[in-house]
């Protein structure tokens, strides 16, 4: 009867320990942020219907899309290496590809008529002393709203159905952050080890990491410190903070150098399952298996009751 006092009392003031402090604490290292589920309201709604065919028209010619990005589907090569874009923007412009299928249509648009307040880098660059890289689409003689418009719809038409959790990594991350155990680094995935039987050297993974170690600098240079590595980041930061971070880096980390990225909610998930898979390839199996060790301890349970009532029945 002693022990149970004690042990009462132990868990009391645990209780109280715990609803007293830790939400408090929690609160104030932790703070709450509202999650939107990657709607960008902040943002202006397309008031206009695209059309595809004006927009391709628009992105390979008065846009001057072309004259930055690369857009494989449609077979426009990159103007410039990665290292060359880095070193005159700061970081490489990414392929347009699949944007349209990643990225959310008020974020496309304003994208393309502000982009710094698309990202969300007002912060950053004031139009005075700082200016963002990427410039404002002037227009090209006609409804402004509606060549975005056009733009937008084009880039969603050519946009591949399917986009692999890796392609939507390497399209929405993957210019900044590297990916140990991905073995991908910021200007394309590692080459496989090819030693030259002369000199036991692989001469172009040796070239491959002369690259990297460059466009790093420029990278480093142009937002004021390399982007972590984001191999173990979904166990490293909670769900919650993820989701309302790359909705929104500001809301989390106010001042941040990192941009809106402006993905949708499938979009986000397909970055995580990539994330899931690179930062924690044994979940499935754990997960697994506890469903399997819970398994046990049923069965185990049922004959441990069996079996007691086996050897007590006669002494009742």
């Amino acid at each position: 009867m002693k022990e149970l006092k004690i042990l009462l009392v132990v868990v009391f003031f645990a209780l109280l320990t715990y609803w007293g402090v830790e939400p408090f604490a929690h609160s104030k290292m932790h703070k709450h942020v509202e999650f939107k589920n990657f709607t960008y309201k902040d943002l202006p709604a397309l008031s206009k219907t695209g059309d595809a065919s004006r927009g391709k028209a628009l992105v390979m010619g008065a846009g001057a899309c072309v004259g930055c990005h690369s857009i494989k589907v449609a077979g426009v090569p990159a103007p410039m290496s990665p290292n060359a874009a880095a070193a005159s923007y700061g970081v490489n412009p990414p392929d347009l590809s699949d944007v349209g299928g990643l990225l959310d249509g008020r974020f496309l648009a304003q994208m393309i008529k502000n982009p710094v307040k698309a990202l969300n880098l007002e912060n950053k660059f004031d139009g005075k002393t700082r200016f963002f890289p990427m410039p404002a689409f002037a227009g090209a003689g006609g409804n402004k709203d509606q060549e975005v418009a056009d733009m937008v719809a084009y880039l969603k038409s050519i946009a591949p159905k399917e986009i692999t959790p890796k392609e939507a990594y390497v399209t929405t991350c993957g210019r900044c952050h590297a990916n140990r155990y991905g073995k991908y680094e910021q200007i394309g995935f590692v080459p496989k080890t090819k030693s030259n039987i002369k000199t036991n050297q692989d001469v172009d993974l040796l070239k491959f990491k002369e690259n990297v170690g460059k466009y790093q600098g420029h990278l480093a240079d142009y937002l004021g410190k390399l982007p972590p590595d984001l191999s173990i980041i979904v166990r490293a930061r909670s769900e919650d903070f993820l989701k309302t971070f790359v909705e929104d880096p500001q809301s989390q980390l106010k001042g941040t150098a990192m941009p809106r990225v402006g993905v949708t909610k499938e979009g986000y998930e397909k970055v995580m399952k990539y994330l899931d898979k690179t930062g924690d390839p044994s979940k499935p199996a754990r997960e697994s298996l506890g469903i399997k060790v819970i398994g046990f301890f049923v069965i185990f349970t049922i004959l441990a009751l069996l079996w007691k009532r086996s050897v007590w029945k006669d002494l009742h």
